[in-house]
Formats: C-alpha cells, structure tokens, sequence
C-alpha cells in the first residue's frame, strides 16, 4: 500500500494531494492554473501515479507560490509512499522527445535530495504561465522527495513542448526508479545498507 496524504497550508496556499504509487493513472487535478494542471495529469498518466491535487492559492499575485507548493507536497508525499524502500528499483533515465523536443532526465532516489537543472525556454510564457516556474517545481519536488534529478533539454525551440518533454521525462523516471523489483525482495537498493545520510 504505497499511498500517501499531504496537507500544506500557509498564508500563501492551501494545498491537500494524495497520491498511489502503484496506480493506474488516474487523476483529478484542480490548482487554479491551467497550464500546471495539463502538467500534472500527464506525470501521472506516464507515470502510473493515482493524483488528486487540490490548491487554492494566491495566483492574483501570480503563480509562484502555487507551483512550488505543490512540488513540496508532492515530493513529500512521494517520500511517504515509499515507506522503507526494500525492494526499489531507485535507478532510472530516459531521453523523452516531444516533436523538436528533446529532453533526458535520470532520477536516482537516494535520499540526498539535488537538482541539476539544463534546460533553457525561449519564451518567458505559455499562455500565462511564467516558464521559469517550470525549475521552481522541479527543484521543489527533488529536495523534498530527497531524490537526485538531472533534467537536460538537448534541444527545442516549442516552450510548451520543452516543459511538456521535461514533465514526461519526470514521468517516465519515475514510473521505472519507483517500481518494485521482484529479485531484489526486501533488500534495500544500496551496499550501504541504508538510503540516504
């Protein structure tokens, strides 16, 4: 039962997601901002992820804190889900082309939380939604999830195709490093013996 609940309120937003790491990608997605919203239903439907996010926030300033809270929620409840990690494939990369787009992303849930980020848009907007928010909500869930993520556009000249190659590729990650390994039993995925510190 890799299922989790979070709750953030501040004085910015009010956010509750749930999540099913073994779902079938099923979503209901409702944070005020369209354009996230598309996001967010396709990482769970590439990633096999049950979602239900709801966020109420201060978008009459803009979307910032929206975005980044529900990275934060998400990454935690991820972190949850996952419970002890015994048996967790923990390794995962993809190249991910959306038509002139072209994105890698590799994600390795280690417990020590880092973000390296190489991909630039060469518009400021997609429709109304800052495309530097884009980073914001990768940087959010990779600290908070306490996972290693490099997300590198090679190439793309569509804004929205390269945030969409980037969600996806998310996705895609996630879907095979959060998979359970059936030769691997109740063994951690590290000679350590422990992930993370």
């Amino acid at each position: 039962m890799r299922r989790a609940e979070v709750t953030r309120t501040t004085a910015e937003t009010d956010i509750t997601l749930t999540l099913d790491l073994d779902g079938t990608g099923a979503s209901r997605i409702e944070t005020g901002v369209g354009f996230f919203d598309h996001m967010l239903e396709l990482l769970a439907r590439h990633a096999m992820i049950d979602l239900d996010v709801t966020a109420n926030g201060d978008t009459h300033v803009d979307f910032h804190h929206t975005v980044e809270d529900v990275g934060i929620a998400l990454g935690q409840a991820v972190r949850r889900a996952l419970g002890d990690m015994k048996g967790l494939t923990r390794y995962a990369d993809v190249a991910m082309p959306m038509d002139e787009a072209l994105t890698r992303v590799a994600i390795d849930v280690s417990g020590r939380p880092f973000l390296v980020w190489r991909t630039e848009f060469p518009a400021p907007k997609v429709g109304e939604f800052d495309t530097e928010l884009v980073r914001e909500f990768f940087q959010a869930f990779a600290t908070h999830a306490a996972v290693t993520l490099h997300v590198e556009t090679l190439y793309g000249a569509n804004a929205h195709h390269i945030a969409e190659s980037c969600f996806k590729g998310l996705a895609r990650v996630l879907k095979n490093a959060l998979a359970l390994d059936p030769r691997a039993g109740d063994r951690l995925p590290s000679t350590k013996g422990r992930i993370g510190d």
